[in-house]
């Protein structure tokens, strides 16, 4: 499957019509998700969009549409990224909470460095039992404020599912933030990350 995220921070006194006017768009996506994002978001925007096709061109014509919309003066901000990759199943049940992490490995890291940082990230849907379905790709076209390189996308339980068994299980402190952290000598994720997430429409 071919995707496209857009984080979009938008006026709030126009937050309204940049969602109603995104929503009523037909982008030609096998999926299409145009939700506000929820409380908690750390450089999340205030809408999200993520949209999924099974061709490649039909994703291109749409980012030209949706770049498009989002050029209008109520938009001050968007972050986001294309990529390709098929989702992944985690735990049985429904997801009612999307969220996409974006992040840019430090330039100069070595391949086999990236693919270990990658291994751990796979590791978090076998032990966090909130996941329903999960995503790691490795990003084609970036926007906004950093060269993004990967978009981790995930499906859960519920809000609770996101920020306690998730954010708070041992393998994310024990394997995963080693990679985030500035006082740890494994740390290749030095810029700021987009952590957003939405109700999974």
């Amino acid at each position: 499957m071919y995707s496209v995220i857009r984080l979009v921070d938008a006026a709030e006194s126009d937050r309204d019509d940049v969602l109603d006017q995104l929503r009523r768009e037909d982008f030609g996506a096998e999926r299409t998700l145009v939700e506000p994002t929820l409380p908690g978001v750390r450089n999340g925007g205030d809408i999200l969009v993520h949209l999924r096709f099974a061709d490649r061109q039909a994703r291109a014509d749409a980012v030209v549409k949706l770049d498009d919309l989002l050029t209008r003066p109520a938009v001050r901000h968007c972050n986001g990224a294309t990529y390709s990759g098929t989702t992944n199943p985690g735990a049985d049940g429904e997801g009612t909470v999307y969220r996409t992490l974006l992040l840019r490995v430090r330039p100069g890291t070595d391949e086999a460095t990236v693919r270990r940082f990658e291994d751990d990230l796979r590791l978090l849907p076998r032990y966090v039992r909130t996941i329903h379905s999960w995503q790691l790709s490795r990003v084609e076209d970036p926007v906004g404020t950093s060269p993004w390189t990967h978009v981790f996308e995930q499906e859960f339980t519920d809000v609770k599912g996101l920020m306690g068994p998730y954010l708070m299980h041992p393998i994310h402190w024990a394997y995963v933030d080693r990679w985030f952290d500035p006082e740890c000598p494994d740390m290749i994720v030095r810029d700021r990350v987009c952590h957003s997430f939405c109700r999974n429409a």
